[in-house]
């Protein structure tokens, strides 16, 4: 159902003229499909990334799948090894728990999800242990091997041990990088490196023709950030005459780990912020005192919201069972620079898990309300 969407029919019926085959430039205003060339005044490297190989000895000697090829499985491993804790490992090593593999993940960090909120990413964690994951962390010396039944054999040590253990399947999910090989940039003049082709803050490459949008070209490997990117593109290659360029660092971009419960996340975290020497002030609401969140019984999750004395928000986390859903009111106040407190005077309908952030800006109004009446009271 939603394949259509991205389909080559769908472009041409809007009157896009659609090449299938590998593309590379020739020149600066060229590029070629299959014996056409194409010339162009303005072109847009939209290659996306693919998924990496970390380099785990035996990791040629096995065969392993990724996130593109994990879906062609028909039918269920009895044993599932997974080698990454980050959202696509624990998005998958959960859901395979659940349908009733044997499912192991295998993280380096001393948690999963190490770039979120720890206390919010140790909810997640432990609900995957909940589900039956079993938990290899701090790894290290992991080896692969095949054996003599042709399972896939994991050796490595951990937190708790040294682990030596057979899967049926292995998924890698510990990295991605761009696709940029193959595709003619230097004779495109466009400048790239190991993290991607270089642009500026318009998304123009080192060509003035030539913009990149999406996995290509930035750190935030989410469908909807290449979506907000395309954007910019557009504005800036095809309407150069409006007078508001959009910048790609004034984006401000949520994500999403789509596991149970889901964590999201925008802005800044707290270690972040603390890195940077940033003053701020952090309003946490556990959902368990959420209405909503009591009637269908949900225990665990909460609220995370970090924000300059002024109010303004710089980050925040939400871990709830549609944490990606209700993240959006936060990231709209973070785009147009909505206060914290001001959402206080936001009615939100109830019982929902959503007026979690109602109470959050309630609770920051208070202590807005609160320092206000201390100053005037030290002034007097």
């Amino acid at each position: 159902g939603i394949a259509p969407h991205d389909s080559a029919a769908r472009y041409t019926e809007q009157g896009v003229d659609v090449y299938l085959g590998e593309a590379r430039f020739t020149a600066k205003d060229a590029v070629e499909v299959k014996g056409t060339t194409l010339r162009f005044k303005k072109a847009c490297i939209a290659t996306g990334g693919r998924a990496t190989l970390p380099p785990i000895p035996g990791i040629e000697d096995v065969e392993v799948l990724t996130n593109e090829s994990l879906f062609s499985l028909t039918e269920l491993p009895k044993r599932l090894g997974v080698v990454g804790g980050g959202a696509i490992g624990v998005e998958m090593a959960q859901a395979f728990a659940r349908f009733g593999s044997e499912v192991t993940l295998v993280e380096r960090g001393e948690r999963i999800l190490g770039v979120e909120e720890p206390d919010c990413a140790g909810i997640v964690q432990e609900a995957l242990v909940r589900d039956g994951v079993t938990l290899k962390l701090e790894s290290g010396d992991l080896a692969l091997s095949r054996t003599a039944t042709g399972a896939i054999r994991m050796a490595g040590t951990a937190s708790d041990g040294a682990y030596d253990l057979e899967v049926d399947q292995l998924l890698v999910a510990a990295g991605r990088r761009p696709n940029t090989d193959n595709l003619g940039l230097e004779a495109a003049g466009v400048a790239y490196d190991a993290k991607g082709v270089k642009v500026d803050e318009r998304l123009r490459t080192s060509n003035s023709r030539i913009f990149a949008a999406g996995d290509v070209a930035s750190r935030f490997q989410f469908t909807h950030a290449a979506d907000a990117m395309a954007r910019i593109v557009v504005r800036c290659a095809l309407l150069p005459l409006l007078p508001f360029k959009p910048k790609v660092s004034n984006l401000v971009i949520p994500w999403c780990t789509y596991s149970s419960p889901e964590i999201a996340r925008v802005g800044k975290s707290r270690r972040e912020l603390d890195d940077a020497g940033t003053t701020y002030k952090t309003v946490e609401i556990d959902l368990a005192d959420n209405d909503r969140a009591k009637l269908e019984g949900t225990k665990e999750g909460k609220l995370v919201v970090h924000v300059k004395p002024s109010g303004k928000i710089l980050g925040a986390t939400l871990v709830s069972p549609h944490a990606g859903e209700s993240i959006g009111e936060l990231t709209l106040a973070m785009t147009r620079g909505i206060k914290l407190q001001k959402l206080a005077a936001v009615i939100h309908p109830y019982p929902t898990q959503a007026d979690i952030i109602k109470r959050a800006a309630d609770t920051w109004f208070k202590r807005w309300l609160l320092g206000w009446r201390d100053r005037i009271l030290f002034w007097r």
